[in-house]
């Protein structure tokens, strides 16, 4: 019973950022428990990179669908779309 309450207690926050029509990366889905399991499957899915860091997802689960992310987070969202950009940039060169 603890996996079940731990797997519907589960947060997931997905971004986009379309330079430069975006000044910063916005919310584009946001949910918890079944939902946020949808979210990490469709990313897993489409081959989305996904990093875990529950302090980051409760902050940006407060915000609202298409919302720009706060300037107090930018730091750590600039350091996993470097990561994200690096991953990229590696599997090009895979092709």
């Amino acid at each position: 019973m603890k996996g079940k309450e731990k797997r519907s207690a589960r947060k997931a926050v997905a971004l986009k950022y379309s330079p430069p029509e975006d000044v910063a990366p916005k919310i584009s889905a946001s949910g918890r428990g079944v939902v946020a399991e949808k979210i990490i499957e469709i990313a897993r899915k489409k081959n989305v990179p996904i990093r875990e860091d529950p302090e980051l997802v409760d902050i940006l689960s407060m915000l609202d669908l298409d919302e720009a992310i706060p300037p107090q987070v930018y730091h750590v969202v600039a350091e996993i779309l470097t990561f994200v950009y690096s991953l990229k940039g590696k599997w090009r060169e895979r092709r």
